[in-house]
């Protein structure tokens, strides 16, 4: 694929009535983990993806006004510490219009205020934890990644929870894990359904004998149906569970979607239901039919999972400067609360409350095809943005 370079723009950029002759390019920097982790991949993905975007939204050009798009990449490493002066020295030394990252819910977290001290914006992708859009984010903070609450919401209805319902939760102990077992509990409220037992482990977690014993232990005497929800990243849960042999105190697993190397685990669970965020054969759209055809073609693999959601990334900073003249910091706020912008997966909005970007998720059940190497999630149905009630994370408005 075509790399994006910085190039010197033609004549002079009016922006807000200032011609723009300090600047020869729209600087992006994309800050995120590209070593130190397992999840390093979701970045690889991310910024494939964005790369992607940013060609489909500018017709090849990869220019937006004139002026040619120059990203600028950083490596966190997956360490807060580094990741917040990354942050500011984009936003200082490179003088960045504005910043995409992270990928560990942690760590971009750490980088909230960064942004709100420099007064610029901050795209959050591909990050989940529900605290980045809460009480301790700000104004400059916006956030096309899906959150806790949307992968739980979705998992919930997958799971057609009732008072027959007695799940245990396996989730990672930090804000990722932690922000999507509270908001898993939240999407069960009203329904019945009941919590027997919560268990978090380390992120790099090898071991989960003793967890695994804990979790039988409090569903396998349960009268109704028995369900262990697993909610990690960046390792692979599923196997050691089945191991275990589950079915032997009726008890189900269910998990949401995942990267196709990741989804060659679930292999051992056939007909098992749960939601995902996004699988190149779910939506139905000329723009994700160019990203799976583009994608075969030059890698020889579909769109993987977080491949999407760097485009959506993309499309959502190109229809920001499209879409006004001016591009200062208040400028672009102004333009992107409440904005609506097309991605592979449909439309998503910028919520104006908190800057959470509302999309559909995608309902399936797990269907094995030996000449396919990953377990395929087929789709059951579409979870509109609309069957889900997201909690509002921080109020801009007030």
């Amino acid at each position: 694929m075509k790399k994006i370079l910085a190039a010197v723009a033609a004549g002079g950029i009016l922006l807000g009535g200032v011609a723009a002759q300090a600047q020869d390019a729209v600087k992006i920097a994309l800050i995120h983990g590209l070593s130190g982790s397992p999840l390093s991949v979701y970045s690889e993905q991310m910024h494939t993806g964005f790369e992607m975007g940013l060609e489909y939204a500018t017709d090849g050009t990869n220019q937006i006004n004139g002026m040619p798009i120059e990203l600028i990449i950083k490596d966190t490493q997956f360490k807060p510490d580094i990741a917040r002066a990354l942050l500011a020295e984009a936003y200082g030394d490179d003088d960045v219009l504005l910043a995409v990252g992270d990928t560990s819910s942690g760590v971009a977290l750490s980088m909230l205020p960064i942004a709100e001290e420099y007064e610029k914006i901050l795209l959050v992708e591909p990050a989940v934890a529900d605290g980045l859009t809460g009480p301790d984010s700000n104004r400059y903070v916006f956030k096309t990644s899906r959150n806790s609450s949307m992968d739980m919401q979705a998992q919930a209805l997958a799971l057609q929870p009732d008072e027959n319902l007695y799940v245990a939760t396996l989730a990672q102990d930090y804000a990722f894990g932690r922000d999507g077992v509270a908001a898993f509990k939240s999407a069960l409220e009203g329904t019945g359904a009941n919590i027997v037992a919560e268990e978090y482990v380390p992120q790099q977690t090898t071991d989960f004998t003793a967890t695994i014993e804990r979790l039988f232990n409090a569903l396998k005497d349960q009268p109704g149906r028995k369900v262990i929800m697993i909610y990690v990243a960046g390792i692979d849960a599923m196997t050691p569970l089945v191991a275990a042999d589950p079915g032997r105190f009726d008890i189900e697993l269910s998990t949401g979607g995942n990267i196709l190397p990741a989804l060659t685990a679930y292999k051992q669970v056939p007909g098992m239901e749960g939601a995902i965020y996004y699988y190149y054969e779910a939506p139905d759209n000329e723009m994700n039919d160019w990203l799976v055809a583009e994608h075969q073609e030059r890698f020889g693999t579909p769109p993987d999972f977080f491949t999407a959601g760097g485009m959506a990334a993309a499309m959502a900073i190109v229809t920001a400067l499209e879409s006004t003249d001016d591009w200062s910091t208040e400028s672009l706020i102004a333009t992107m609360e409440g904005m609506s912008f097309d991605t592979p997966k449909g439309e998503m909005t910028f919520r104006p409350e908190d800057h959470q970007a509302l999309q559909d998720m995608y309902h399936f059940k797990i269907r094995v095809d030996d000449e396919v190497e990953w377990a395929i999630p087929e789709l059951v149905r579409v979870i509109s943005a609309g069957d889900m009630d997201i909690p509002v994370g921080r109020n801009n408005q007030e």
